[in-house]
């Protein structure tokens, strides 16, 4: 309230004094009394750009332009409607109501700039994301049951085989091989009684002892063991 009524007293001085000061150079009437308007205006205007501008948030230099020159143009017309004096507090008093203008003009745009930012929503910067005070919860992703498909046959491992350890293969005796190839004799013979030549021939090639005395022993061996050879008939007779 006191800053209102410093800046209305503070502004009717400064035009009282440019009014006189028009009325002194050929303005008179109406036009003495508009002709202030056209240098404090500026400082309001300027004034009121400045407090636009702040609320933006940013620099009008256009509004600061206008505002220097209102308040220098109305400072140095008050001085120098003074005129030539002796006492420097003439130029002093002069000087005083457009400079109390523009300060309790600034004063009062401060007061309305709080007054307004005061309010407004907080802003919230756009660099930051929002985030919503609520909770989501998202529901768990619980997979549907598939269709009732047809049931797999459950593969059930067959145990491996339990092989029992081969015994170990006992060399054969040289009276084992000899034996050996006596009786395969018979097969290649064709189910007949090898005679002595044949058993010898057969020893001789497998590296085997193979004298007359051998061979009948060998043969007399493999026909004892299995008895049947002796009823066949003889190679020698083929």
């Amino acid at each position: 309230m006191l800053t209102t009524a410093l800046t209305a007293v503070s502004f009717w001085l400064s035009f009282e004094a440019l009014h006189d000061l028009a009325s002194a150079h050929r303005l008179q009437g109406e036009r003495a009394w508009a002709w202030p308007a056209t240098v404090d205006t500026f400082i309001g205007v300027g004034e009121l750009l400045i407090l636009r501008a702040s609320l933006m948030r940013r620099v009008d230099p256009w509004a600061i332009a206008l505002t220097a020159a209102g308040s220098l143009g109305s400072i140095a017309l008050n001085v120098a409607g003074v005129g030539v004096s002796h006492d420097p507090l003439d130029y002093v008093t002069a000087a005083v109501p457009p400079v109390a203008a523009l300060l309790a003009f600034g004063v009062l745009m401060r007061q309305v700039h709080e007054f307004l930012v005061s309010r407004q929503a907080p802003v919230t910067p756009a660099s930051e994301p929002v985030i919503s005070t609520e909770a989501t919860i998202e529901a768990p992703n619980i997979a549907e049951p598939e269709e009732a498909s047809e049931a797999e046959p459950e593969v059930t491992e067959e145990p491996e085989p339990v092989t029992e350890p081969e015994e170990p293969r006992q060399e054969l005796t040289q009276r084992d091989r000899i034996d050996q190839v006596v009786r395969t004799l018979y097969n290649v013979l064709g189910n007949r009684r090898p005679a002595t030549r044949h058993i010898r021939q057969a020893l001789a090639d497998e590296g085997l002892p193979n004298s007359d005395g051998t061979c009948r022993e060998a043969r007399k061996r493999v026909e004892t063991a299995e008895p049947h050879l002796k009823d066949l008939p003889d190679a020698i007779a083929a």
